[in-house]
């Protein structure tokens, strides 16, 4: 049931992308596997782009996306910390096509919303709603540099920087002196 949900979204998103559906048309007929544990989506291209279940008797899968569990921790980094952490096997070709197309894949919410709310309501909504995603992401940020002094400098829970660096300084200084008085002190010996 959860499959077919995943596959009526995504096929959504790929009905309003022709460049996208043009780009997977090409390995129609062939298997791939996205698996995000515990989950795993296992589709075919149809011919016209869309994604298909496939039928019980197909086990196998030409192309393989294992994204991490922790990939929704990733997301908050971006695309490129996902990318960097998910493994693909099978086709190179089909891979990069299916790669790129998911990359890529965006949803026009507006578009959506405007055939329920009008156009102009939809493009308000829209702004307000990414208003309001730039001003969690700023609060996000501003929490955590607040969180970091209070721990650096309020209640030095944690060393600063420059903190470190200078105790880094004087542990090697101290090295070396060590390394100076143990020479002088095999000389004196010898």
């Amino acid at each position: 049931m959860l499959d077919q949900a995943a596959l009526a979204a995504l096929n959504h998103l790929l009905r309003g992308a022709s460049w996208a559906r043009a780009r997977l048309a090409p390995f129609a007929g062939r298997a791939a596997r996205l698996s995000l544990p515990p989950f795993r989506l296992d589709f075919l291209i149809s011919a016209d782009g869309l994604l298909t279940a496939p039928g019980p008797e197909r086990e196998d899968c030409d192309v393989e996306i294992a994204l991490p569990v922790e990939t929704p921790f990733l997301a908050m980094r971006g695309s490129e910390a996902v990318a960097k952490a998910t493994q693909i096997s099978g086709s190179a070709e089909f891979a990069d096509a299916l790669g790129f197309v998911l990359r890529n894949l965006r949803w026009d919410f507006e578009e959506d919303l405007s055939k329920a709310v009008g156009d102009i309501a939809a493009h308000r909504i829209g702004g307000q709603l990414r208003s309001f995603g730039a001003w969690q992401a700023q609060a996000t940020q501003n929490l955590a540099e607040n969180v970091a002094e209070y721990l650096t400098e309020e209640r030095p829970a944690l060393l600063a920087k420059r903190e470190l660096g200078a105790f880094s300084e004087a542990v090697n200084q101290l090295s070396d002196d060590l390394a100076q008085l143990e020479s002088r002190a095999q000389r004196l010996g010898s």
